[in-house]
């Protein structure tokens, strides 16, 4: 059995489930979706390494995200400039190497990529996405990535999505899978997703792969317009290591089997994103757990009046490796966040910063105060632990998922490419 058989999906507090949403045991594909796996000889270990994923519907809607970095792999380039990424029908998707720092090889290998794709979804390469994730910098083996898409695009089923998520990964350590039925007022349909990531995590999109796929009839702007708000806050509201991936990509396809209409500014729509966010934001924290190494993983909630200043304290704390290293050891040393506020808003002394830790206070306008240290202690022992901090003034608030830093996550990275 798969971690996805074993475990439920939502098992974490931060995760509000909506009322008329239930996981669908196994994390099948929505009606209408076909995916497989291949292993091509990309990664060393031998596994499945290109994946196919194909909608059947010639009127599938999509949407899509990418990466703001400036040094965005090949394959994210060549979605975004030669696809419809409003009408994207598959996705062609290769891991154990990033296609990244390439130059125009790479471009051309991406390319051949999403014509292989285009070939075996029996569709145009302009409705194919290609993604690629695994080591930056070396040149990617297109001849194996095409024998591997004619492998999986002969494989081609609606029960390959497990071949398919093993396709997809990296250095995680569990799927992260779901598949969900939402009840709408015109009838029931499914959201399911897969995706990858575990390190090179920050805010501001996450070193990720994720692939959304539904049976309902979804406009492309509406598509669009719920993936925007739900990747907000979701993948851009996690951190691993402060770093930003050449290759995250989020792609929602709407193939429309159910013939279920989500209707713009209806109570179907609300329904279905507030699914959707719900689905977004569990494989968001699920990934931050996943963090190369960790063992917890925190949520730091900043309060107070100025923007800016609220989303600087919330990324310094939850990048901060003193207070990451705090994380993975159970350390209740609070200390360390009032350091990381500080750094992110120097030349503001004395600053009346507040601090809780699973609700014991323990600063209060920037002075320690009394506290229950053995419930303190107990409590950032567990698995989940929640940060709340208060900056002067009200009106503005933000939050950031995070793992902790242990010794695995030295030795991962340490010995990635040896």
């Amino acid at each position: 059995m798969s971690d996805t058989e074993l475990k439920p999906f939502f098992r974490s507090r931060w995760v509000e489930v909506p009322d008329g949403v239930r996981e669908v045991p196994g994390a099948p594909l929505p009606a209408g979706f076909r995916a497989a796996g291949a292993a091509a000889g990309i990664k060393p270990s031998g596994g499945l390494d290109v994946g196919l994923l194909v909608s059947d519907s010639d009127d599938t809607t999509s949407a899509a995200r990418f990466t703001r970095s400036g040094t965005a792999a090949p394959p994210v380039l060549v979605t975004r400039e030669r696809a419809r990424l409003d009408a994207l029908k598959a996705v062609a998707v290769n891991s154990g190497n990033a296609n990244a720092a390439t130059g125009r090889p790479g471009m051309d290998e991406a390319a051949r990529m999403q014509g292989a794709g285009a070939m075996m979804g029996r569709t145009t390469e302009d409705r194919v996405a290609v993604c690629s994730t695994g080591v930056i910098g070396v040149q990617l083996d297109g001849h194996k990535v095409v024998r591997g898409l004619l492998e999986a695009g002969k494989a081609l089923s609606p029960e390959g999505v497990g071949d398919f998520q093993q396709s997809i990964m990296t250095t995680d350590l569990f799927e992260k899978r779901a598949t969900i039925e939402v009840d709408l007022p015109g009838g029931t349909v499914r959201l399911a997703a897969q995706s990858k990531g575990a390190g090179m995590i920050q805010p501001s999109f996450a070193t990720m792969l994720c692939f959304v796929e539904t049976d309902a009839v979804v406009s492309a702007e509406t598509a669009d317009l719920l993936l925007g708000v739900c990747v907000k806050r979701s993948f851009d509201r996690i951190t691993v290591d402060g770093q930003l991936s050449t290759n995250d990509t989020a792609i929602l396809l709407c193939g429309g089997a159910s013939g279920v209409e989500v209707e713009p500014e209806s109570e179907g729509e609300l329904a279905f994103g507030q699914a959707l966010d719900a689905l977004l934001r569990q494989l968001a924290i699920d990934i931050a757990r996943d963090g190369e190494g960790a063992k917890r993983v925190g949520r730091v909630s900043v309060r107070g009046g100025h923007g800016p200043n609220v989303e600087r304290v919330a990324r310094a704390v939850a990048n901060s490796p003193l207070v990451k290293t705090a994380l993975y050891g159970g350390d209740p040393n609070w200390g360390r966040i009032v350091q990381a506020v500080g750094l992110a808003l120097p030349d503001t002394a004395p600053l009346p910063v507040d601090v809780s830790i699973e609700g014991v206070q323990v600063c209060v306008a920037g002075m320690a105060v009394e506290h229950d240290v053995a419930a303190l202690a107990e409590r950032v022992a567990r698995d989940e632990v929640e940060y709340t901090i208060g900056l002067p003034g009200d009106g503005f608030e933000t939050e950031v998922f995070f793992s902790d830093l242990g010794y695995d996550y030295i030795k991962i990275n340490a010995e990635y490419t040896t």
